[in-house]
């Protein structure tokens, strides 16, 4: 298998344009420098029998040339480039160029690494910046970004017209790929852990070699000034000072680009893609939680230690007890102090004669001693003692795990997709364990996997898995351990944190990270994959759809790391992404109840994205997109963002602090939004922010997913029939493109493009002070800017550029650039006018391509048949289903938002309308954006007794970027596409309704129009 990656999914295309627009402006260049030899010291004869001593110099003053990164913006140039950025991006904006660091958050799973990866294709081709480093935290990420630039290659030379580059893993132990990286003329990307070049005093990257001419290996990459690329910079950094961030300064790099879920430090937002957008977007897969909580236990002395403290010298603990209330025993936590009485705290008799002994608060040693009849027990943080049998809850969630993953594969090996599931546990050797003859043997785990597996293979219900495969056998082959591996061949806990730990990290990872198209395979056994800590961050695999935590979730970051293991949308065997929430859900067992769950992941998405659920900031509204006086579309801007903001907080849809207030949510829902007048264009655009910013990211519960039957009495209806009949045929499509339109609006949008400007020469000026603190230097007033004319700047073949940006011929662009009048904006900034331009014509070319599709019925024997309502389930949530419905398709109707409830709910109360179907995800129609899928087919009787068919849309996105513009093509490519099979007599009718009214207000003006 070869896995297939997407080149122009839009949310992906923006994250690479937002960091190589920061340099819009800047000249294609390359910087050449010298590397030379040093020459060693004369040696004594006697050290070289027969050698003369000038005959060890011999070559030694040859050069090589080398090529580096140069920048040629100025600060000012630079801040502008990232505050339109920012603008365009409704991101908060910076007030000044505090640093080179700039940051793009992506959700786990939506392509992190091959965004970074392409950025350096389209900076090299842009700009001809050359050098790259990819710094990593860890081993995993490394290997992970390695195996990622080895199945990219051949993808990005096809992207970049076969552009060479090399990449290599840098090895302390080989610094030869360091020099060629330092002269070679070629792309030059090095993938380095932070652990490998961050410790100065042992490091040979700080050491002068012969392997690399005589020079540090630093040296030569600080002389190529490289592009540096942090991945999960939160892990690399070592905080704002640290170590890592010291490493990373040490390469002197043209700029530093951050890219992580989870950022600490923001620095310089250019990109977001939060969690919640990829939710919403369904990037991602949803997820689900199962949960595992112990329930009615209090026939034991139960003692967790939750915490300890030392407050002026009150030392405390706080603990948790099952504790006897009004309403019953329930489990709470209670601070303690040393001699204190459990029985007295929890108020019953079994905790009789437990005490608090010594607590102790020393980092990394905390502990309670707890004192009981017959005995002590000192409970670390997190333990505890009389609790149910942890083996006996362990099997439940092992069991469960089975189960999910047995039900998946029953419906997604027909579709070609290999199901995975992936455990989280506490110990290795709960997993596996060695004799003194250092023979393995199964641990707990491992014994109690192969006892479930085994019996629910023998269910009725998975006999069409199994068939008359050998249990035993299958139960073996079909999980494994990732772990870090000693020496020995041992398998051990993964630490990173000394060179001989990372050497047994790499030997798991090579395992790991070089065989995961192997691993989605169905020839490949393994489906099962049990974890301690190696796979915590820089492993995941798409078609991962159960995570099991056997152990502890830690900190909120650790848990949304966890997650992120399982959030890629899957591959079939093809290697082709599959989308959809009905195929991509994660299920997520844990031993925390459901609201816990979401409630923990919720809170750590604030902390860690700066989202702040319910909270309407300033600069919300900057981003959108109004006309100016020329009816030309620019961004709304943060002083007229602030000004709706103070509206908002007027009007008491929000507090002070900008909190979403209920009226807010009332008037979304009625539709009643009060705005000023001036912003009445942007209605909905607003109202959409405001929903979303309103809402909460939705955690699913695993035990309220049902399967949706059909209504057997509609499905054999002569209505559902007809209504299906009008709309089941598929159809092929055209783009027409009308060249003398094209070239027109092309003409008058370039006109309307922003204007050019000249390269412009700034003047500082600074005292300098030196002290014995060091040199110190302290701007001073003086500072100006001077307008360069550059006279004898070599201009660029304006044509071939703009012939691979916008794939039009030269006859067309020669067109285009003449009618325009804008050639001598060329020659005054010619890298700036070509981006300009480039990105013009593409904007007026995704319009054409709409404008000019034409739909045409495939024959008759190219349709959806009705059976697949039947052979196809359908599943969805109790909490997003309209129960019972009488006149659906299905006996109950899943919806994705209020906006299709409420609908549903109005299908189902008026009686002008006798069937419909909320469409499933399976009826697709082609557009030349993507696939899709409409929302509703109606039947409705008129008042006459006519029957009339519709195809209702009642989509709203949640976006007022690319992605709407996008939605909205694809919804003018559906009506394209029933207008295409709106042949004979009453065919169905395409149209977008915001309610059931809208729809019968259609249906009365057609039934007066036929009446006329």
């Amino acid at each position: 298998m070869k896995l297939h990656f997407e080149p122009n999914l839009d949310y992906q295309t923006q994250a690479i344009a937002a960091v190589c627009d920061l340099f819009r402006g800047q000249e294609l260049c390359r910087t050449e420098f010298t590397v030379t030899m040093k020459t060693p010291p004369p040696v004594a004869d006697d050290m070289f029998p027969g050698t003369k001593p000038e005959q060890l110099t011999l070559g030694v003053a040859e050069s090589d040339l080398g090529v580096g990164n140069r920048l040629t913006l100025l600060d000012d140039e630079l801040h502008k480039n990232l505050a339109d950025i920012q603008l365009r991006s409704g991101l908060p904006p910076s007030s000044t160029l505090a640093s080179g660091d700039f940051t793009v958050e992506m959700e786990t799973g939506t392509g992190k690494t091959y965004v970074y990866l392409r950025t350096i294709f389209e900076l090299n081709k842009r700009y001809g910046f050359s050098k790259f480093v990819i710094v990593v935290p860890s081993v995993a990420i490394k290997e992970g970004v390695y195996k990622t630039l080895q199945i990219t290659e051949d993808h990005f030379k096809g992207l970049y017209a076969g552009v060479p580059f090399d990449y290599f893993l840098y090895d302390s132990m080989k610094l030869g790929p360091v020099r060629n990286f330092a002269t070679s003329s070629n792309i030059q990307i090095m993938v380095v852990t932070i652990g490998a070049i961050n410790k100065k005093e042992v490091n040979n990257l700080y050491k002068d070699s012969e392997k690399t001419g005589g020079e540090k290996p630093i040296d030569l990459i600080k002389a190529t000034r490289p592009v540096v690329i942090v991945d999960e910079p939160q892990s690399v950094d070592g905080g704002l000072t640290g170590a890592g961030k010291n490493a990373l300064d040490e390469m002197n790099p043209l700029c530093t680009l951050r890219y992580s879920a989870t950022h600490v430090h923001k620095h310089h937002m250019v990109f977001r893609l939060d969690a919640v957008d990829a939710y919403e977007r369904k990037l991602v897969k949803q997820i689900e939680v199962a949960s595992a909580t112990v329930e009615d236990a209090y026939n034991k002395p139960f003692v967790r230690l939750v915490s300890v403290a030392n407050r002026r010298g009150m030392v405390s603990a706080k603990v948790e007890l099952d504790v006897a209330t009004a309403r019953g025993v329930r489990r709470q936590e209670v601070t303690m102090y040393d001699g204190d009485d459990l029985a007295q705290a929890a108020k019953r008799p079994i905790y009789a004669n437990f005490r608090v002994g010594e607590i102790n608060t020393a980092k990394g040693q905390e502990y309670l001693e707890l004192r009981y009849p017959g005995g002590e027990v000192y409970l670390t943080l997190g333990q505890a003692h009389g609790d149910v049998d942890a083996l006996a809850v362990q099997r439940e969630m092992i069991r469960r795990t089975i189960k999910e993953h047995l039900d998946k594969e029953m419906r997604l090996r027909p579709l070609g997709i290999k199901v995975l599931s992936l455990f989280f546990i506490d110990a290795v050797d709960r997993y596996r364990q060695y004799d003194a003859e250092g023979n393995a043997k199964k641990g707990d785990y491992a014994r109690i996997f192969e006892e479930e597996y085994r019996r629910a293979a023998k269910l009725p219900a998975y006999q069409s898995l199994f068939g008359e495969i050998d249990l035993n056998g299958v139960a073996e082959d079909v999980h494994n351990g990732y772990f870090s591996i000693d020496k020995k061949g041992d398998w051990t806990d993964t630490s990173e944190s000394n060179a001989s730990s990372r050497e047994s990290a790499e030997r798991a990872y090579n395992l790991i990270m070089r065989e995961k198209e192997k691993l989605l395979s169905f020839d490949t056994p393994l489906k099962f994959i049990f974890s301690h800590s190696a796979l915590k961050e820089g492993w995941d695999n798409p078609n991962v759809f159960q995570i099991c935590t056997l152990r502890e979730i830690g900190s909120e970051r650790e848990r949304r790391q966890t997650l992120g293991r399982g959030l890629r949308l899957c591959v079939n065997q093809q290697g082709e992404r599959v989308r959809g929430f009905e195929v991509n859900t994660l299920t997520v067992i844990a031993t925390e109840n459901y609201e816990e769950f979401a409630e923990n992941l919720q809170k750590e998405i604030e902390l860690d994205t700066g989202i702040r659920f319910g909270i309407v900031e300033v600069h919300h509204f900057a981003a959108l997109a109004v006309a100016d006086a020329d009816g030309r579309m620019a961004p709304l801007g943060v002083e007229l963002s602030k000004v709706l903001w103070e509206h908002l907080r007027a009007t008491g849809y929000i507090d002070a602090r900008g909190k979403v207030q209920d009226s807010l949510k009332a008037a979304l829902k009625d539709g009643e939004l009060a705005l000023p007048v001036e912003f009445e264009a942007q209605r909905i655009l607003i109202a959409e922010l405001l929903r979303k910013v309103s809402g909460r990211l939705e955690i699913k519960n695993a035990d309220e997913r049902k399967q949706v039957p059909i209504r057997k009495a509609i499905y054999l209806s002569a209505e559902f029939n007809a209504l299906w009949d009008r709309i089941k045929h598929q159809t092929t499509y055209r783009v027409q493109f009308d060249n003398a339109k094209l070239v027109a609006e092309c003409i008058a949008a370039l006109n309307g493009a922003p204007s050019i400007a000249k390269a412009r020469l700034q003047w500082r000026k600074a005292d300098i002070a030196i002290g014995k603190a060091g040199v110190e230097a302290t701007e001073k007033a003086g500072a100006a800017t001077v307008v360069l004319d550059e006279t004898h700047i070599e201009l660029p073949d304006l044509l071939t550029d703009l012939q691979d940006r916008t794939q039009l011929t030269r006859r067309t662009i020669i067109s285009i650039l003449t009618g325009s009048r804008r050639l001598m904006d060329f020659k005054r900034n010619p890298q700036q006018f070509i981006e300009i331009a480039g990105e013009t014509i593409n904007r007026c070319k995704r319009l054409a391509l709409v404008n000019g599709v034409k739909y045409q019925k495939l024959g008759n024997e190219h349709f959806y048949a009705m059976e697949l309502f039947d052979q196809e389930e359908l599943t969805g949530y109790l909490k997003n289903m309209l129960m019972n419905t009488t006149k659906s398709i299905y006996e109950h109707v899943v919806y994705d938002s209020d906006v299709e409830k409420d609908f549903a709910d109005q299908l189902e109360k008026n009686s002008a309308i006798k069937v419909y179907a909320k469409l499933p995800g399976w009826f697709k129609v082609p557009t030349p954006l993507g696939t899709y899928n409409p929302d509703w087919a109606v039947l409705v009787a008129t008042t006459d007794g006519d029957k009339l068919y519709f195809v209702a849309e009642t989509k709203s996105s949640l976006f007022a970027d690319d992605l709407r513009d996008r939605e909205i093509a694809k919804i003018e490519c559906g009506r394209a596409h029933f207008q295409a099979l709106a042949v004979g007599e009453n065919p169905a009718r395409y149209g977008k309704f915001k309610d059931v009214t809208g729809l019968l207000n259609e249906v009365a003006n057609l039934c007066q129009a036929s009446e006329e």
